[in-house]
């Protein structure tokens, strides 16, 4: 008899609930999305051993300070940053999943309030669009390492109000690489975004071989992982 059929969500933010800044002027979500009967064991394994063989084991990538040359990353040239972040981006395209994102102008939200009823409508609404592929499921697994209260009451409100089998677990991001995915996906979305804005940084142009490179080598190929 086949067990219930779960699917593993994975959440993962970028900006604030506080006051409009115009050098962030996005609220932006990405979920990916892991049906767990699809097995993974076997590209997590490859990429232990990748990261073990250049002297980062378990080691949780975070892919803007790759991309920013930031905390353990201040001192690495950028071939080593892009390689690691590639490492991270092609195990991501080699696995089972989708990922959505929604994102708010926080331009437009007078306050927090506002924020959050938006950012509530909009998961909800990218849900709702697929409504089959959801409701095929039993039950749902929110993962989350609760940087931030309040999108964590979001998740909490809005996934409870769809569906009737819900749990919250708190991650730590070095044991879950499909987290460290989600902080991918988010960064990707803000690149592309900020590309849209004419705010693409210098720092971005040197690791993405400027805006054509990230277009071509990495924009196109997420996007194809959309829901």
């Amino acid at each position: 008899m086949n067990g219930p059929k779960i699917l593993s969500c994975f959440v993962d933010e970028t900006g604030d609930f506080g006051a409009y800044d115009s050098r962030c002027p996005y609220y932006m979500v990405s979920v990916v999305l892991h049906n767990q009967s699809d097995p993974i064991e076997k590209q997590i394994s490859g990429m232990e051993q990748y990261l073990s063989d250049l002297g980062y084991p378990h080691h949780a990538l975070h892919a803007g300070p790759l991309v920013r040359r930031e905390a353990d990353y201040n001192d690495m040239l950028v071939e080593k940053r892009r390689k690691l972040f590639n490492l991270l981006f092609n195990f991501a395209r080699k696995v089972p999943i989708h990922y959505f994102c929604v994102k708010v102008k926080k331009s437009e939200c007078k306050d927090s309030d506002e924020l959050d009823a938006r950012l509530t409508k909009a998961i909800k609404s990218e849900i709702q669009k697929n409504d089959s592929f959801w409701s095929s499921f039993d039950k749902i697994i929110l993962y989350y390492d609760n940087g931030q209260k309040a999108l964590k009451r979001v998740l909490n409100i809005t996934f409870n109000s769809l569906f009737s089998d819900v749990e919250v677990r708190k991650v730590t991001p070095s044991d879950y690489r499909l987290f460290q995915v989600a902080d991918l996906f988010c960064t990707l979305e803000l690149i592309n975004s900020k590309i849209e804005l004419g705010m693409f940084s210098n720092s971005e142009h040197e690791f993405f071989h400027g805006q054509h490179g990230f277009k071509k080598d990495y924009w196109r190929k997420v996007e194809k992982m959309k829901l």
